[in-house]
């Protein structure tokens, strides 16, 4: 039968995957508004261009910022989603190693009381049977 600690063990090596897991979703999703910051970017420059083509298509341009905007806005609540969980999740993994060290520690203790429990009552226990008293 597995001790608490071995449970507790478990249960943070879980946690801790979970946390990698939250970890990687917002870091991909602060990938995606970095590339999209760069597509703003080049939207803006197109859009204050002197070039007679990028004249023609301001329209264009102005409604396509629009919606990289909003996705953008999308994006950030995503994201703070996914920070948000990231934190939860560490701050749970965390809780989990705690109680696993305590367990530990507490598995330690009684282990240690119980052989010295045993000791004593090797020296001290009287002997099983009368035959080893000489009688």
């Amino acid at each position: 039968m597995k001790t608490r600690s071995e449970k507790l063990k478990r249960l943070v090596a879980v946690q801790r995957h979970l946390e990698r897991m939250a970890e990687s979703e917002f870091t991909e999703t602060a990938r995606q508004r970095a590339v999209l910051a760069e597509t703003i970017d080049v939207v803006v420059d197109a859009m204050g261009s002197a070039h007679p083509m990028h004249r023609i298509f301001s329209g264009h341009y102005a409604s396509h910022l629009g919606r990289l905007v909003q996705k953008d806005q999308m994006l950030l609540g995503i994201q703070q989603v996914h920070e948000a969980r990231m934190l939860r999740e560490r701050a749970k993994g965390d809780r989990f190693e705690e109680h696993m060290k305590d367990a530990r520690l507490a598995e330690d203790r009684e282990a240690a009381d119980n052989a010295i429990l045993d000791l004593l009552d090797q020296h001290f226990a009287p002997p099983a049977s009368g035959k080893v008293e000489g009688r």
